[in-house]
């Protein structure tokens, strides 16, 4: 297996912690991960969390701002925001409303 694709499957690993009506970002991820300069392979991770077995709930990582940047990638333009909505997550204009209330640290909810 190559580096990034072990890499893809410790991100799949910490995304699938993140509990309902929590989100968190890409560079949050990199960061709990030992690889804070790397929240771009996050994203490209979550481009890639579709293909995955085991479910991978990417609707949870949005941008630093609470931005919904990877909504292109769902199946619908609508369908990362609905999943949200579903969590009791209010979205307006693409952007989480109240995102640090819902905001989710690894680095915090994750420490041993």
């Amino acid at each position: 297996m190559e580096k990034h694709e072990d890499f893809f499957q410790d991100v799949f690993a910490v995304v699938r912690l993140i509990p309902k009506g929590r989100v968190t970002n890409y560079g949050a991820i990199a960061k709990y991960l030992g690889a804070a300069r790397s929240s771009r392979m996050v994203g490209w991770a979550m481009n890639a969390a579709h293909s995955q077995k085991k479910k991978v709930p990417a609707h949870r990582v949005v941008n630093r701002n609470g931005m919904l940047t990877g909504k292109h990638h769902f199946s619908t333009p609508y369908e990362m925001q609905e999943l949200l909505e579903k969590e009791g997550i209010e979205v307006k204009n693409d952007k989480i409303v109240d995102f640090q209330k819902h905001f989710w640290e690894p680095m915090i909810e994750l420490a041993i």
